[in-house]
């Protein structure tokens, strides 16, 4: 028996680079609601005082993209000029091109069709080429690894008390680490206790008549304690102890945040937006791009084959490789690895995904209607998922975590039993 530590993060929707893959996706769900068939790849940057929308955009969609921007940030909760980054008084500029020809060519009619047009589905081609990792394990009931969905269960709250004024002196930017001891008994990897808390958020210098800046910081752990951390650990079997450290704002205080505190950029959070570091990554961000990208349709692909394969009880930890060629719609490859916690072989749950699972890009944006979706929530898809993670999302009703599949597996693997 041997015991480690493990740590994952999370950041709030005020986070610079989080505000950037929140514009990013708020620009692709106005996009596709107008129009399903477009093609984006936005990317923003923010700064003190300053947002740049730039990327390439092919769409027959009327979008106001600065009043798109300001709307965002407005609801981030960015509105006061002093604080250097405000909603109202930033510069927005914009810098959009066309999608390439070139890439438009080969994703509009992929290899597969150019020389067979039989099969509908071989007619869209990959957008890009690359690899993505899906990954599900029984470690929390959203079958997420435990450290990420602590991290995030913290910054969730961290956010809604300030918004719902519980605790008015907080402001948008902040961030949350969580630790969390594993011990391995043959073989097995199992969470067992809670090591550190970490909560960095920005606040008023002053609270109240509070101003000196220690009893400042104490009060802001005393209320963070009560309203972020029991709130967010009250439903989980693992709880903080005595010996849990609580570190919060450890430089000695978070005033300044926000983009005036440092520049953001989209896609730079992939690690909190995925599995926190606990599963291995393609290296594509997902925000601002649209479902034939498969950056980002494949990675929620490889997910909901990993989370079926966990949910159907043939593995308590399960990872999902698939890799693409641009403009080629069959993957070049499929990996499953369940580190020895299979109850069947990889080599069969292989088997089983080649089967019940197609993995074409066309195919993905069918099953799960990714090009559809936002126009059928009023407006609001993408933007959902661009704060708090793309995956294991108990609060939303993500195509790409359900486990419909299941029971089919089950059933596959009991009569290839037979």
């Amino acid at each position: 028996m041997s015991r480690y530590l493990f740590s994952s993060e999370s950041v709030t929707e005020g986070h610079p680079d989080k505000i950037c893959d929140q514009i990013s996706d708020a620009i692709l769900d106005a996009l596709l609601t107008q129009d399903a068939s477009s093609r984006v790849a936005a990317e923003v940057v923010v700064n003190t005082g300053m947002v740049i929308v730039t990327g390439e955009i092919t769409t027959k969609a009327q979008v106001n993209f600065t009043r798109l921007v300001r709307e965002k940030i407005r609801e981030i909760g960015y509105t006061d000029a002093d604080n250097g980054f405000s909603a109202d008084s930033c510069s927005v500029f914009l810098a959009l091109d066309e999608q390439s020809p070139d890439i438009s060519q080969g994703v509009s009619l992929a290899q597969e069709a150019r020389q067979n047009e039989d099969d509908l589905f071989d007619r869209v081609g990959a957008g890009d080429q690359g690899l993505m990792f899906g990954f599900a394990c029984t470690e929390t009931p959203e079958l997420m690894p435990l450290p990420i969905s602590l991290a995030h269960r913290l910054t969730r709250q961290l956010a809604l008390v300030r918004k719902n004024g519980t605790l008015s002196y907080l402001k948008p930017d902040g961030k949350a680490q969580v630790t969390v001891e594993y011990e391995r008994t043959g073989g097995i990897d199992r969470p067992v206790r809670i090591h550190t808390i970490l909560i960095s958020t920005q606040h008023t210098a002053t609270i109240g008549e509070i101003a000196d800046n220690e009893a400042v910081q104490a009060r802001i752990r005393e209320d963070l304690w009560t309203h972020v951390v029991g709130p967010a650990f009250g439903d989980i079997a693992i709880q903080p102890d005595a010996q849990t450290r609580l570190l919060v704002n450890p430089t000695g205080k978070f005033v300044i945040g926000g983009p005036q505190g440092d520049a953001g950029l989209t896609g730079r959070k992939i690690i909190v937006d995925t599995y926190g570091g606990y599963a291995r990554h393609g290296g594509g961000a997902f925000s601002g791009k649209d479902p034939t990208k498969v950056d980002r349709s494949a990675a929620y692909a490889a997910r909901y084959v990993a989370k079926n394969i966990v949910a159907a009880e043939l593995a308590d930890r399960c990872e999902v490789q698939v890799a693409y060629a641009i403009g080629v719609a069959r993957p070049l490859s499929v990996l499953v690895e369940t580190f020895g916690t299979g109850r069947v072989s990889d080599e069969a749950l292989m088997l089983l995904v080649r089967e019940h699972f197609d993995l074409r890009p066309a195919a993905i944006i069918r099953d799960f209607e990714l090009c559809q979706l936002p126009a059928r929530r009023g407006g609001r898809f993408y933007q959902e998922v661009a704060a708090y993670g793309h995956l294991g999302r108990p609060d939303l009703d993500l195509p790409w975590e359900r486990t419909d599949k299941a029971a089919i597996l089950q059933q596959a693997i009991q009569t290839a039993a037979v």
